[in-house]
């Protein structure tokens, strides 16, 4: 079972930040909460997070197998090699290579 991200992050919005439920922009990222990369943005545009945060956010990030697919498709697309890739979206060429031998048939 999936959990309502919609939900959970309307009520964050309505005790911590109200003034940001008025927004356009959180708005409609509200509304498309479909991946992990729509909540990782819609969680940049929220919260300002400090160095330390972005460091140790790092280890425990996790991409579901569409968000996976995603961006290995956009690598490939665009002809970015996995050093910029890396350094993007800050995710370690081993990983990103590791995607590409699990979806190669896939991408």
């Amino acid at each position: 079972m999936r959990p309502n991200y919609t939900k959970i992050y309307e009520d964050l919005l309505r005790l911590e930040h109200p003034e940001k439920l008025e927004e356009p922009n959180i708005k409609r990222l509200l509304e498309n909460l479909n991946s992990a990369e729509d909540i990782l943005n819609l969680n940049e545009k929220i919260f300002t997070p400090s160095k330390e945060s972005l460091k140790d956010n790092q280890k425990l990030k996790t991409y579901d197998r569409k968000t996976m697919l995603k961006l290995l498709q956009y690598q490939k697309q665009h002809g970015f090699s996995t050093n910029y890739m890396s350094k993007k979206y800050k995710i370690s060429r081993t990983t990103l290579t590791k995607w590409r031998k699990t979806f190669g048939n896939d991408v």
